[in-house]
């Protein structure tokens, strides 16, 4: 496709020719409110989806349409390029931090036994969300069984240039195309990491009840992945499988790598019980595991994360701290001797569980009823200072909206493998919003001379 072939801003929120700003960041902003084309290749999309490659494929992009009609959305997301380094230099730096010893004895000592074993593997698809604030990127949580990195990988290469802005931002197809063998190897790297150069001969994936999951399609993305490569794979209930003291088994197989879907992060459900004492007992090698939420993930964490003094004392480098306490929100754990305090200023702050996920149980201050803040009182929350996210504008159904945003960076060992968006209405990110969903991230490239890339 020629310059002359892509259409111009389709749409009149922008118009046509005009030019935008040198700065990056604000380049991206005038993008997301202003080029409201659709980007999918929904044909593309089905070739990805469905094994056009020649792997196969078992997932019908005709089906996940009609079963998940807000998975993914057809418009693509702007980010600026210096947004998009601060992220990756926040994780670097959160890294950093967890190699400390005085950090990781603060946080194994509130973590449930599980979490204390010590296994070789790093753990794969560590999610760092983040709202794009006046500030730039704050880091709103960490994620370390983070769900959609194959899908929005798939996604990615369905994406086609739909206004001239856009041409100059699309990313390398042979980029796109890493991204597959770079999850591949990236799981290969956590049995090397284990078990060195035996060979790696089945992987199960696991979650509760994996069939009746929302991202079920991707746990057979996955599987098709590994059999491609030659590597068996299952998808399984925790309670299929079985520990003799020796090897885990699921449905009679020896099972070699779990990848680990399950939001029970310190396997302490009954229907863990075997995956637990395989675990425990360095039988199999299991990525994500429990010492990787506990230190990354336990919201808890942020507290110390933003924690200035603290961090001093334990010797963290002025950069350091000042790149933690300029990205991360203050954020502090509610304690029933504060929480007349919090009840006060409601309003500025996010309220989490601790140990919780995704949007359970989370709450805005501004719509706390005093019921459930006494139960948030009782303990076992924290509360972080609120970052409205940002927006995207686009059409649904002919009408201008404006969508809230959060930005994930899927991240292995410290190192940055995507960033995708996920579009969505309402108090939390959820895929019940029409032309929300999953959408891809172009990086807005720095022009300016001398931008600030930071």
């Amino acid at each position: 496709m020629t310059t002359m072939d892509i259409p111009p801003f389709s749409l009149p929120l922008l118009a046509h020719g005009a030019a935008l700003p040198a700065d990056c960041r604000e380049a991206a902003a005038v993008l997301n409110r202003g080029c409201a084309c659709r980007s999918v290749d929904h044909e593309a999309l089905r070739h990805a989806l469905e094994g056009g490659d020649g792997r196969g494929g078992n997932v019908s992009h005709a089906d996940l349409l009609a079963t998940r009609p807000h998975l993914f959305s057809d418009t693509t997301v702007f980010v600026g390029e210096a947004h998009l380094q601060r992220m990756a230099d926040l994780v670097a730096a959160v890294e950093r931090v967890v190699a400390l010893p005085a950090y990781r004895a603060r946080v194994l000592a509130w973590a449930p036994a599980s979490a204390r074993h010590t296994p070789r593997a790093a753990s794969v698809f560590f999610g760092y969300d983040f709202h794009l604030g006046a500030a730039g990127p704050q880091l709103i949580e960490i994620n370390t069984n983070a769900g959609g990195g194959l899908l929005a990988a798939y996604l990615l290469k369905a994406q086609r240039a739909c206004c001239v802005p856009v041409a100059d931002m699309m990313p390398a197809p042979d980029a796109v195309d890493a991204l597959e063998a770079a999850f591949l190897a990236m799981f290969r790297e956590e049995w090397r990491l284990a078990r060195g150069a035996a060979p790696l001969t089945r992987i199960v994936i696991v979650d509760e009840a994996p069939q009746a999951q929302y991202l079920a399609p991707e746990f057979e993305l996955f599987r098709e992945l590994f059999e491609a490569a030659g590597i068996a794979a299952l998808i399984a209930d925790p309670s299929e499988f079985s520990f003799d003291g020796e090897r885990l088994s699921c449905r009679g197989q020896a099972v070699d790598l779990v990848y680990n879907r399950l939001t029970d992060f310190s396997l302490d459900a009954p229907s863990s019980a075997a995956l637990r004492a395989a675990y425990l007992a360095d039988a199999v090698v299991l990525t994500p595991h429990p010492q990787a939420h506990a230190l990354y993930a336990d919201k808890r964490n942020l507290v110390a994360l933003t924690d200035a003094a603290w961090l001093t004392e334990i010797g963290v480098d002025a950069a350091t701290r000042e790149l933690l306490l300029g990205t991360i929100p203050r954020t502090e754990e509610v304690l029933p001797e504060t929480a007349d305090a919090f009840w006060v200023t409601r309003k500025q702050w996010f309220f989490k569980p601790a140990a919780g996920f995704g949007s359970k149980a989370a709450y805005r201050g501004e719509k706390l009823t005093r019921r459930v803040f006494e139960e948030i009182a009782r303990g076992g929350y924290i509360a972080q200072a609120l970052v409205p996210p940002s927006e995207r504008r686009l059409l649904v159904d002919g009408v201008e909206q404006d969508l809230k945003l959060d930005l994930r960076n899927y991240v292995y060992r410290g190192v940055v493998q995507l960033v995708s968006a996920r579009l969505y209405q309402g108090q939390t990110t959820n895929f019940r919003t029409p032309g929300g969903g999953f959408a891809s991230v172009f990086s807005v490239p720095c022009r300016g001379e001398g931008e600030d890339r930071t």
